[in-house]
């Protein structure tokens, strides 16, 4: 069964468009290599619900900020393993972890690596 990388960052709604810049190129890249699916959602219906911790709670949104939920998907892990070593490998990614002008904080994103349990295409 697949494997997905899953991801919530805080992203400052003034960054959302240079995001989305480097996400379509990243994205690109991990298809490159063999990724399956690669995702990238911003934020759109993200009101508290009494008894549930929202997304804003977990990626600790401030004040201007909304939230991008994003996963890519995988054959499996050593799919994944082996498609990441390629990808950090690259020299277009590099580039990319150099500038020093990320649309985001690196520090307050979550990440989790998930082997999937359910799959109803």
């Amino acid at each position: 069964m697949a494997y997905v990388d899953g991801f919530v960052i805080a992203v400052p709604k003034k960054n959302v468009k240079a995001y989305v810049a480097i996400a379509r190129a990243a994205g690109k890249i991990w298809r490159e290599y063999g990724a399956l699916e690669y995702r990238e959602c911003v934020g759109d219906d993200l009101k508290v619900m009494k008894g549930i911790t929202s997304f804003p709670k977990i990626a600790r949104t401030k004040a201007g900020e909304t939230v991008v939920f994003s996963w890519i998907v995988y054959k499996t892990k050593a799919h994944r393993n082996a498609v990441n070593k390629k990808v950090m490998k690259d020299e277009r990614m590099a580039a990319m972890m150099k500038d020093k002008k990320m649309p985001f904080d690196l520090k307050r994103m979550a990440y989790g690596g998930f082997r999937v349990i359910v799959d109803n295409p």
